[in-house]
């Protein structure tokens, strides 16, 4: 459903997706946007390394997950794209045909210093994503809202797989966790309308109210120690 509204983006469309707002989306979709997992901290973390550090992560629509990030202290930008596939400079609409292998994705550039890898995989186990569904997240199927973790290197890959072991060990979720831990091959950056959606509500403001900012509140609930009232935006005109 998201995807279909969100690539019209004529005004007319935008209307509509006002108008009908969260009464398009399922009880099911609800309880994946709402809900949140309180889980313990990773066992390991990546070792401290000096200067900026970069991790991306995918969890279903790209939006949500960029909006949590760029509300996290230590994060220096969160970046919406499309990570893991073959087709190299993909656009949206070939991304929704399922053929490309990417995923929507976001590229999370952190200072290590303030805010460690494993600190965010923990936010993101807790409030972005829904670790135990395949290929899917809320309302929105198929193979580019899957959840995964596109490692930079051997640490974070040991770090991303032994914190899945430890959770799925510790029986945190009802099933067990299947999201990839696959290392990093390309990052191609979505265009400017998906950037800042969260914040803007731009396109398909019902979806994002309904699937999105619960996502956020939950981040600031549950992790108040790391959470920064003003988000880190990628464009400096969209701040409110």
């Amino acid at each position: 459903m998201r995807a279909l509204l969100a690539r019209v983006a004529l005004p007319v469309a935008l209307a509509f997706v006002v108008a009908v707002g969260a009464a398009a989306f399922s009880l099911q979709g609800q309880a994946a946007a709402e809900g949140a997992v309180e889980v313990p901290p990773p066992a390991v973390d990546v070792p401290d390394a000096a200067g900026l550090q970069t991790a991306v992560f995918a969890g279903g629509c790209f939006w949500g997950v960029q909006g949590v990030f760029q509300h996290v202290a230590g994060v220096e930008s969160a970046v919406s794209g499309y990570s893991g596939g073959t087709l190299e400079d993909p656009n949206y609409e070939d991304v929704l045909t399922e053929t490309t292998g990417h995923a929507e994705s976001v590229k999370v550039t952190f200072d290590p210093a303030r805010i460690s890898y494993g600190r965010l995989l923990q936010i993101f186990f807790s409030v972005v994503a829904v670790p135990t569904t395949l290929n899917y997240q809320g309302n929105d199927h198929g193979p580019s809202y899957r959840s995964a973790f596109f490692t930079m290197n051997d640490a974070q890959k040991k770090v991303a797989e032994a914190y899945i072991a430890q959770l799925d060990a510790a029986g945190a979720f009802p099933a067990k966790i299947v999201t990839e831990v696959t290392p990093y091959t390309n990052f191609y950056r979505a265009e400017d309308y998906h950037q800042d959606n969260a914040t803007t509500l731009n396109v398909n403001p019902g979806y994002v109210r309904h699937f999105d900012l619960p996502k956020i509140a939950n981040l600031k609930a549950m992790f108040p120690e790391v959470w920064r009232e003003q988000p880190r935006l990628v464009f400096a005109s969209n701040e409110s």
